[in-house]
């Protein structure tokens, strides 16, 4: 891959450029940091391609330069590039859905994890590897959150086993914020939430994480996840029968309302 082919080499590139071609005069990184509200450290290492990108940083870069989402798109394309090429094509379906409906069995899906719920389940999931490489891994989560701030997001539908809101993943400090971020998702209009029962009857999905997502077109995907892949089926027959499935779980879960009583009450129980 050639350095015109590499979006991070780019990244680093436009973000120099950006800074030395300023309209009002050439900025150096302290005032660049400044106009950032970051460090200087930051953004030297950006400009050398040396760490993760901060997840907030491309679009602070696109208001400072007006470069009307250059480095959010450079952004996304280096996330992805950090993944196999099925995550890819799951991201990439994520981006551009307009409907993203969530099965999950057993942890908060990625879309609505905090960092410190990520990054815990990042490290149990690879113990050997460095703080860098964690780092990395919670910033492209983070990333994937950006579609739920986008002018026209996606409606999200989640539906938890209730064993996810009783798992103390990291302690009670780190999963009462991540329950608490989940009531915060849950207000949204554009986001439902719902807790399925544990004396649930079994179903087609109980072994593992679902996510359906719809296109601008109606064309709707499975992805199902499984250890350290994801399956996307695509099968018309195959998405009705997920699809029943899913409208299931959601009659059989309590409703939204329901749902955030019983999460507000097990992370009043963590403090």
């Amino acid at each position: 891959m050639n350095e015109q082919e590499d979006p991070r080499r780019r990244f680093a590139e436009e973000c120099r450029s950006g800074r030395e071609l300023y309209p009002e005069r050439q900025l150096n990184q302290d005032q660049l940091a400044r106009m950032l509200r970051t460090s200087r450290s930051t953004v030297s290492r950006v400009e050398t391609c040396r760490g993760p990108i901060p997840p907030d940083l491309p679009p602070l870069l696109d208001q400072v330069f007006s470069t009307d989402g250059l480095f959010k798109r450079l952004y996304e394309e280096i996330v992805s590039r950090s993944h196999p090429a099925l995550y890819r094509r799951r991201m990439a379906l994520e981006r551009e859905a307009i409907a993203v409906r969530e099965w999950s069995p057993t942890v908060v899906p990625g879309l609505l994890q905090t960092p410190d719920y990520a990054r815990l389940l990042f490290r149990a999931g690879n113990p050997r590897a460095s703080e860098g490489e964690i780092s990395a891994s919670v910033a492209a989560r983070m990333a994937r959150q950006g579609i739920l701030k986008a002018d026209v997001p996606p409606d999200v539908h989640v539906v938890l086993c209730e064993s996810v809101i009783r798992r103390l993943v990291g302690g009670r400090e780190v999963m009462g914020e991540q329950l608490a971020a989940l009531l915060k998702h849950g207000a949204k209009a554009t986001t439902r939430i719902q807790v399925l029962p544990l004396d649930a009857e079994a179903h087609l999905f109980i072994d593992g994480a679902v996510t359906l997502l719809t296109d601008p077109h109606n064309v709707t995907r499975v992805c199902a996840d499984a250890f350290r892949t994801t399956a996307i089926v695509e099968d018309p027959e195959q998405v009705r029968r997920a699809v029943r499935t899913y409208d299931g779980l959601m009659g059989e879960a309590l409703m939204a309302r329901e749902s955030a009583y019983l999460i507000k009450d097990q992370m009043e129980k963590l403090t």
